[in-house]
């Protein structure tokens, strides 16, 4: 990333405005709640694997800074944040969990409520997992990416959302699920099962946030791979679930964001992603920040110029016309 003085100027006065309001928002956890919760298949489609049972786990001790998470998922589901004067926009987001669990507040929640201040209308995705039993698990994450994308704009004119500016994101493992959409959002992973399903499920724009991206064993997350794809998986299987492998001319344009002192998925998932789309002549932008670690969210950037990282992304979703 290359800033001119302008731009560095904007952006350091920008810094104390971001990790402070950003801190006092997302410390409210009763503010949070979304406007409504919808399933994301039809009632009967899917059939958990037996003995799996959700559970909202509590990970905070701080009752002014919730941080749940939600594991052994049998409803995936869509949380909706709904702004008092939609601006037309959608934002899909697929917090993390290392494809053991899904994030609710932090990258789910906190962002969501960000947006909606913003105009944005916010579906909060917990998708299925891929280590939970399900039959072809390692397409269980795709699928329900894929379905959230054609539901979300069939209900275009009940959410009042305009269906030609839906854009994805995803946080880590997320990130994976955003990643592997962006480069096989037409790949056949389920059948149809309603109206939804007979409009496209390629995202308008796309955002990786700290993203796991590659199942290279030389970079990728140990965990995410094992339960993605299995601790053994041979070279094909490793190649077809590296979204880095697999980029395309017609894919949507992509925003990254990562820390260069990541130490939990290595910054080279996003530095080889961006690469392999840059090669391919596809759209790309990236920012890599020298410090920020991994998980950062919004509540975790107080003093450090990653903090005004939301700010770049609207400004980028603002230049593809989306915001």
């Amino acid at each position: 990333m290359t800033l001119d003085r302008r731009a560095l100027l904007a952006a350091s006065l920008a810094l104390p405005f971001a990790s402070t309001a950003a801190q006092a928002a997302w410390t409210r956890p009763a503010g949070l709640a979304p406007d409504a919760s919808i399933a994301l298949w039809p009632e009967g489609h899917i059939k958990p694997p037996p003995g799996l049972s959700e559970q909202v786990v509590q990970r905070s001790d701080d009752p002014d800074a919730s941080d749940r998470m939600l594991q052994a998922i049998t409803r995936p589901r869509l949380d909706i944040f709904r702004p008092a004067k939609p601006n037309g926009a959608a934002v899909i987001l697929a917090p993390g969990g290392g494809y053991r669990y899904v994030v609710i507040d932090k990258e789910g929640y906190e962002l969501a409520r960000w947006l909606k201040e913003r105009g944005v209308t916010v579906y909060v995705l917990f998708y299925r997992l891929p280590g939970d039993g399900w039959a072809h698990g390692a397409d269980v994450p795709l699928a329900d990416a894929q379905r959230v994308v054609r539901l979300v704009r069939s209900r275009a004119p009940v959410d009042g959302i305009d269906p030609a500016r839906v854009v994805f994101g995803g946080f880590s493992a997320g990130g994976q699920v955003a990643t592997s959409l962006l480069t096989r959002f037409d790949v056949r992973v389920y059948d149809r099962v309603d109206a939804a399903d007979a409009v496209s499920a390629r995202p308008d724009a796309l955002a990786a946030i700290y993203p796991v991206v590659s199942m290279d064993p030389a970079i990728s997350h140990a965990v995410s791979r094992e339960k993605l794809i299995g601790a053994n998986a041979d070279a094909s299987r490793e190649e077809r679930y590296s979204p880095e492998r697999n980029v395309r001319a017609d894919q949507p344009p992509l925003w990254l964001l990562h820390a260069e002192d990541d130490q939990v998925v290595k910054v080279e998932n996003s530095v080889r992603l961006r690469a392999a789309t840059r090669t391919m002549g596809a759209p790309v932008e990236a920012h890599f920040f020298e410090r920020g670690g991994h998980g950062f969210g919004l509540m975790k950037t107080a003093g450090l110029p990653v903090a005004i990282w939301p700010e770049l992304l609207w400004n980028w979703l603002g230049s593809h016309g989306i915001v």
